[in-house]
């Protein structure tokens, strides 16, 4: 992507040594896979999923950041920046006003809104304070762990946590949230209706793609490829296989297939229309 000389944005939180809590282990009742896979998904979690997160305690210390990380929190801000651009000019479009999220970045455990969370989590939104939250070493696991390459595919992980926050404005996430509820995770259709929350934000990842390069041209050769190789590689059927499950179990997929995943970004991608999300009233067939 070509970034130089690009805005940053200012609703940025740098947590890193102030104070993080050293949190417990994370309940993810029947559906975790493995603590790498968590890792490599990029779940948004709600409060009740964790809700299991207790700190024991707090430190605070400087932190000095390597020239690496440096380099990777630029670039997420910016990207940051991008997505304001973006949003703000499409939710007017529809007499609507954006309001921004923060991105708080952390270094191994975390304070939300949602409860405590730890690096294992994976990049997540949390509704309750509209913060979208980043252990920037998560760049490092997708290149080392998953061979995910590219400065695309990054950014596509933080326009898919900025889509379950658009998600959240347009009120899709909270009545997503509350089907599973209602659901109970016993019943197939909690899981099914976790994908579908996840699809539509990886198709609003896309949309934000599509308009951002519309705006400053900023994809270059290679780029879309990055995202839909990441969109793949973090598909619940791949990771299961990854993790050496020797049959796909589909009743624990909360994310989507491979398929599906790079299915909706790349819709995302190609169309840029918002009208064209929609992944809740479809039959799964069609997901």
């Amino acid at each position: 992507m070509k970034m130089d000389g690009r805005r940053t944005s200012t609703n940025v939180e740098d947590r890193r040594g102030k104070g993080a809590a050293t949190a417990g282990g994370l309940g993810l009742g029947g559906i975790l896979i493995a603590g790498l896979i968590w890792l490599l998904t990029g779940r948004a979690p709600d409060a009740q999923t964790l809700s299991g997160l207790s700190g024991e305690g707090a430190t605070t210390t400087e932190y000095v950041p390597t020239e690496q990380e440096k380099a990777f929190e630029l670039f997420a801000s910016q990207i940051l920046a991008s997505t304001e651009d973006v949003w703000t000019a499409e939710f007017k479009k529809y007499g609507a006003t954006y309001r921004t999220p923060t991105m708080v970045i952390f270094k191994g455990s975390v304070n939300s809104g949602c409860g405590n969370a730890t690096s294992d989590t994976g990049p997540f939104y949390c509704s309750a304070d509209e913060k979208l939250y980043l252990d920037l070493d998560f760049f490092n696991e997708m290149q080392q762990s998953m061979g995910i390459k590219g400065d695309f595919a990054c950014a596509y992980v933080i326009a898919h946590e900025v889509g379950h926050h658009v998600q959240n404005l347009i009120g899709t996430l909270a009545e997503g949230h509350q089907q599973m509820a209602k659901y109970g995770k016993s019943d197939p259709r909690y899981n099914e209706t976790s994908v579908r929350i996840e699809l539509q934000a990886d198709f609003f990842a896309g949309v934000w793609g599509y308009h951002e390069n519309k705006m400053f041209g900023s994809l270059e050769d290679g780029d879309l490829e990055e995202a839909i190789n990441a969109a793949q590689k973090i598909g619940d059927d791949y990771l299961q296989r990854q993790a050496g499950y020797r049959q796909v179990q589909s009743d624990l997929f909360t994310h989507g297939t491979s398929r599906q995943r790079m299915r909706w970004l790349k819709k995302g991608l190609q169309t840029g229309d918002l009208n064209q999300g929609d992944t809740f009233s479809i039959p799964e067939s069609q997901l």
